[in-house]
């Protein structure tokens, strides 16, 4: 996800780009003349009050100097450095995200790619790297390890992952980014509280192809589950809803191969991997 989609989504950089509008305006100059004041081009200026752009921070520090509005810009650029990681979640992520960590039960299909909560450090740079700046990457990298930390927790859930067969021969990264990442998966499924199984390639059609998702139980609270899907996230919480994924789930585990079979599959893959 480049700028363009980071300046649609964050609310900060709209308001710095408001303000930047307000403040030229109020001194009467064109964006060419501001422009000219400050050694930056007009398309530049442009850029940045349609909120295409994220202000850098000298920028903000010009701004400040020229307007002399006693750090109002600096501040907003913090702002949007502060808040910049949340902008490539999709709706609805971070409201299941404080359920997760409240969570007695965790149940996750993966049909593309190996689950965030399982994944590697290098397997999630590959992953959240793509056309992204490094420094919002080191971000998600830091929460998604973060969110891993559930596992060995004082009240850490009882987790079942069910993963698609492709999902783990697909090419993330690289032969070596793959075999590290496989043998994380054996590693933590050695865990007395994660089951790890595998939809094997000759299943042929099962339900569970039309899309990943999980679901979360509590011990107090109704079970909740989340998709994604076209970059937008949903969480259900209407009973209906979720039961629905909750025997979607358990059909698909009846195509998936027991957890010892899941195993040496993925060793055989790891084995298989770079020929």
């Amino acid at each position: 996800m480049g700028s363009r989609r980071e300046s649609y989504e964050s609310p900060a950089i709209l308001t710095f780009a408001a303000e930047v509008t307000f403040w030229r305006t109020e001194a009467q100059l064109n964006k060419l003349e501001l422009a000219e004041k400050l050694g930056y081009t007009s398309q530049w200026i442009g850029q940045i009050e349609a909120g295409k752009n994220s202000p850098s921070e000298n920028f903000a520090k010009d701004l400040d100097t020229f307007f002399k509005t006693n750090g109002l810009f600096r501040r907003l650029w913090k702002r949007i450095v502060e808040t910049r990681h949340r902008i490539v979640r999709p709706p609805g992520f971070s409201h299941y995200l404080e359920l997760e960590v409240e969570a007695s039960t965790l149940r996750a299909f993966d049909v593309a790619m190996v689950n965030g909560l399982l994944q590697t450090e290098s397997y999630m740079r590959t992953v959240l790297g793509r056309n992204q700046r490094v420094d919002i990457v080191d971000d998600l990298v830091k929460d998604r390890l973060k969110r891993q930390e559930i596992f060995v927790a004082e009240h850490a859930p009882q987790a079942w992952f069910t993963i698609d067969e492709y999902a783990l021969r697909r090419m993330v990264g690289g032969p070596e980014v793959v075999r590290e990442q496989l043998r994380h998966l054996l590693t933590i499924g050695e865990l007395s509280n994660v089951w790890i199984d595998v939809v094997p390639q000759n299943a042929g059609y099962y339900p569970g192809l039309g899309g990943s998702f999980m679901m979360l139980g509590f011990v107090d609270l109704p079970d909740v589950a989340y998709i994604e899907a076209g970059g937008q996230g949903i969480l259900f919480q209407e009973k209906s809803a979720v039961a629905e994924y909750a025997v979607l789930y358990n059909l698909l585990r009846g195509d998936a191969l027991r957890v010892e079979e899941s195993r040496s599959l993925i060793s055989k893959i790891m084995e298989d991997v770079g020929r």
